[in-house]
């Protein structure tokens, strides 16, 4: 847990960090946030991120509440004061305080938040080690998925059913039957015939900042890549499946819905990209 947090331009002890009752993004889930690694102390995929921050801001008419420069000395100083080495930093930027209203307020200062936590680097690497069960369900998100908005329920409850199940992620389907993403993450396969697929980001799907750093050291070592649907039966009979996400890096689903996926062990493919993706993000680190 986050010892330290950032609220609105002050450091406060994590259990006397406060928002106003009638935060928008309390009352509306009227807000948006991005979660970065913590390699060494240092950020992860940094401007990847602020330019995602930047466009979903946009998207809902947000004011950006700071310049990046600034933003970026915010998030340090809270990993700094939190003393974290490894982990995650979470920011939260909400359209601000208001009265009550559905209607955007009229001149209000948007709230931000930020959090940092350590992560057991030990615990991910051996899940990674032997492969994570995956889950499916109907994907019953709103129409804009390609904004971070902080309306998450429908992920929640995602993740929950994948939780009950015994399993670490949920991927979700559309009225096709075909996957969109995880509750937290991106998906991918290596199809029967080896090709390596991801859904394009046009159909309502969260540009994922590690999906997109991905794509690069894809393209850098030669895979082949399909941007292309691919449904839950595909998936089931594919050789390899993994998920990507900030917090999860690369991370194989040796099942889905209790179906062993190729020999039920993390793949060839998964494998490498992870160890791929991490000295990326720590080699280039701020």
């Amino acid at each position: 847990m986050s010892r330290v947090a950032y609220v609105n331009g002050t450091y406060r002890p994590h259990g006397q960090a406060v928002v106003h009752i009638e935060d928008r993004g309390f009352q509306f889930a009227d807000g948006v946030y991005e979660v970065w690694g913590v390699f060494g102390g240092r950020l992860a995929d940094f401007d990847g991120h602020m330019t995602r921050l930047h466009r979903s801001l946009n998207e809902l008419r947000i004011p950006i509440p700071m310049t990046r420069e600034a933003l970026k000395q915010v998030l340090n100083e809270t990993i700094r004061r939190n003393r974290v080495q490894n982990g995650i930093v979470y920011l939260q930027v909400t359209r601000g305080t208001a009265p009550r209203d559905h209607a955007f307020p009229q001149d209000t200062a948007p709230s931000v938040v930020v959090t940092a936590k350590r992560v057991d680097t030990a615990k991910g690497e051996a899940m990674a080690a032997r492969g994570a069960a995956g889950v499916t369900q109907p994907d019953i998100r709103w129409g804009r998925c390609d904004i971070k908005t902080v309306g998450l329920l429908p992920n929640v409850l995602a993740k929950q059913a994948a939780r009950e199940s015994g399993a670490y992620e949920c991927l979700m389907y559309d009225e096709m039957g075909l996957i969109t993403e995880g509750s937290s993450t991106n998906a991918w396969i290596v199809d029967e015939n080896g090709k390596l697929r991801t859904r394009d980001t046009q159909a309502n799907i969260l540009k994922g900042v590690t999906r997109t750093q991905l794509l690069d050291i894809i393209a850098e070592e030669g895979v082949e890549l399909d941007e292309r649907p691919f449904s839950v039966e595909e998936a089931k009979k594919a050789r390899e499946v993994f998920v990507t996400a900030a917090s999860t890096f690369v991370m194989p689903l040796v099942s889905l819905d209790g179906v062993r996926i190729g020999d039920g062990k993390p793949g060839p493919v998964a494998t490498r990209l992870r160890a791929a993706y991490l000295e990326q993000a720590d080699r280039d680190a701020v």
